[in-house]
């Protein structure tokens, strides 16, 4: 009997403040560019003063990408263009500034933090700031067996929430939130097409590398069979996470919760975020409103649970190489929508504008009358 209660998270979770919200609507009114004109770096901007509680929004100053990792037992059916138990090579290219998220963080000056839940590797080849948080060693192949034990799943989600905390406490004031791993967007498409009662061909999508057509049968098929054993628990969300999510997946969705309590924007990268975000969702309604989504990667799974939390991507590039990539990107876009919701003047009132000046009937239309009349 596990002594975790997710539905203290709805008690928890509040929205982002609707009164500073309006605040930062009717200082956009007053803004020398006429509303409308920045699209959607205005309801960027006040969607930011709404999460920070201040109608003048600050920088985002302290931005940091939090990656979880880890291996599913499911990519030995080859539903992957990568090996199975291979994301711990994927892991040192990160940490070695080989991989794109790593190439885009260093161009922007943005911290990367990669934590290990269920790498197949020996612990002793990473960092032990890497893999201080490790559950298991791989999760359970989902189309026959559990993902995790009732125990590693409190512990992976209590894990997220702890790392959460931590971005929290250390001053983060967004994260953009990615995953690593090999075999996770196949977990992702079953917790996908079990909340949002679709069958498997509908989340399937092709992946990072883009596999080829038998490989693409062999994944929608093993979701096919993972989401058997996924319907039968999808009132219960930590054991739909230990059936058929894995350590990472389940250490994502503590980590979105518990953001969303310590009022820390996140903001989502691909369909494995999307997946755990829905999740999130399914245990705290409110929490949605504090989670962006930075990218449209093109995989169908990820629309979907998009559409499900009214979740709108803010670009559409197509990338699909995950490690929260695609969500970097749109890391400036949203300080440029801080920026200009902090530091555009606002118009000055009617009527102040000619005050001193040549205006007709100002200060020298009247001493020009003055020496008519002398």
């Amino acid at each position: 009997m596990s002594s975790l209660n997710l539905d203290d998270f709805t008690d928890l979770i509040e929205r982002p403040d609707g009164g500073v919200r309006r605040d930062a609507e009717a200082r956009r009114e007053r803004r020398i560019v006429p509303p409308g004109s920045l699209g959607r770096l205005d309801d960027l901007g006040e969607w930011l003063a709404a999460a920070q509680g201040t109608a003048v929004v600050r920088p985002v100053g302290q931005p940091r990408v939090v990656l979880f990792a880890g291996d599913h037992g499911i990519a030995g059916l080859d539903v992957s263009a990568r090996p199975a138990g291979s994301a711990h090579e994927l892991v040192r290219g990160v940490l070695e500034g080989a991989r794109p998220v790593a190439v885009l963080a260093r161009r922007l000056g943005v911290p990367v933090r990669v934590v290990d839940m269920a790498l197949d590797c020996d612990p002793d080849t990473l960092p032990a700031a890497v893999v201080r948080h490790r559950v298991r060693r791989g999760s359970g192949r989902i189309d026959i067996e559990d993902a995790l034990t009732a125990q590693e799943a409190e512990a992976a989600f209590l894990a997220g929430v702890a790392v959460a905390d931590e971005e929290a406490d250390a001053g983060t004031d967004l994260v953009v939130l990615g995953d690593i791993s090999v075999g996770g967007t196949t977990a992702a498409g079953v917790l996908v097409a079990a909340l949002c009662g679709t069958d498997a061909s509908v989340v399937t999508g092709r992946g990072g590398l883009a596999i080829d057509d038998l490989a693409w049968m062999r994944k929608c098929a093993a979701i096919r069979d993972a989401l058997r054993r996924a319907r039968p628990v999808l009132g219960d969300q930590l054991k739909l996470l230990a059936t058929v999510g894995g350590a990472d997946l389940t250490a994502m969705t503590g980590f979105l919760l518990q953001s969303a309590v310590r009022k820390m924007p996140v903001i989502l990268d691909g369909v494995v975020t999307a997946a755990c975000a829905l999740v999130g969702q399914r245990i705290a309604f409110r929490a949605p409103d504090w989670w962006l989504a930075g990218h449209d990667s093109g995989e169908p799974g990820q629309a979907k649970a998009l559409d499900r939390m009214a979740l709108e991507p803010l670009l559409t590039h197509g990338v699909k190489v995950g490690e929260g990539a695609g969500g970097l990107l749109a890391l400036p876009l949203v300080q440029s929508a801080a920026a200009l919701a902090a530091e555009l003047p606002e118009r000055e009132p009617a009527g102040e504008a000619g005050e001193g000046g040549d205006a007709p009937g100002g200060a020298d239309a009247d001493g020009a009358a003055q020496k008519q009349d002398a």
